[in-house]
């Protein structure tokens, strides 16, 4: 019963800390490739929280998405040319009208290693981030590494003008798959940067759940 409860919570953590690490290791990526310093891969935005009652307002509270990608800091004209054709595309897909295309100069990053909740209150949250970003020039994306997400859910998304991308490989899509975009956009190729670290990527994992299936009491 104790190494049930313990893995329990730990295996909540575990799966916490690898969509951690894609995270970093997606907002790593495009800031490599394309040159850009640390504070150009981020980006957030103040929203004021509404007073409750008689109580005030608690003040503006900042939110964050996991990665940015500035398009007018990208210095290569090249690779600057091919981020910008991608993105009308991407546009084009989701029926945005084009006099809003020309403005959108930045593509923000929502990155999840899966997607297997169907948590209404991340969605709205989400849902209020896409409003966000547009009234700041943005275009948001959703960057799913696995396959691990809901139609239903996706779906949702793209109705509010959100690009899905997610983990399906061979589809030679990089409007549709992750893998396809950070190869033929970004220029990485991340499918097989994940073929050659496999072996230790299960090696870790498999030694943290060992761990955290120990029967013996912890000293």
């Amino acid at each position: 019963m104790y190494a049930a409860h313990r893995a329990a919570g730990g295996v909540t953590s575990l799966y916490r800390q690898v969509g951690i690490g894609c995270e970093h290791l997606i907002r790593t990526v495009p800031g490599d490739t394309f040159s850009l310093p640390e504070e150009a891969t981020r980006w957030s935005y103040s929203v004021t929280e509404p007073s409750s009652g008689p109580r005030p307002s608690s003040g503006p509270r900042v939110v964050s998405l996991d990665a940015c990608l500035p398009l007018d800091r990208i210095s290569d004209t090249g690779h600057r040319r091919r981020v910008e054709a991608w993105l009308t595309r991407c546009t084009d897909s989701l029926d945005i009208d084009r006099r809003l295309i020309a403005s959108l100069r930045t593509i923000v990053f929502e990155i999840r290693q899966g997607y297997k909740s169907k948590d209404s209150k991340r969605q709205l949250a989400d849902t209020a981030n896409a409003a966000a970003a547009y009234t700041q020039c943005c275009f948001p994306c959703l960057l799913v590494l696995s396959r691990q997400i809901d139609e239903e859910v996706a779906s949702r998304y793209r109705a509010n003008r959100w690009l899905v991308l997610t983990g399906a490989t061979g589809l030679d899509d990089p409007l549709r798959s992750t893998y396809d975009f950070m190869a033929q956009v970004v220029g990485f190729d991340l499918a097989a940067f994940f073929s050659r670290h496999t072996d230790t990527l299960r090696f870790e994992i498999d030694r943290v759940v060992r761990t955290l299936l120990d029967t013996r009491s912890p000293d």
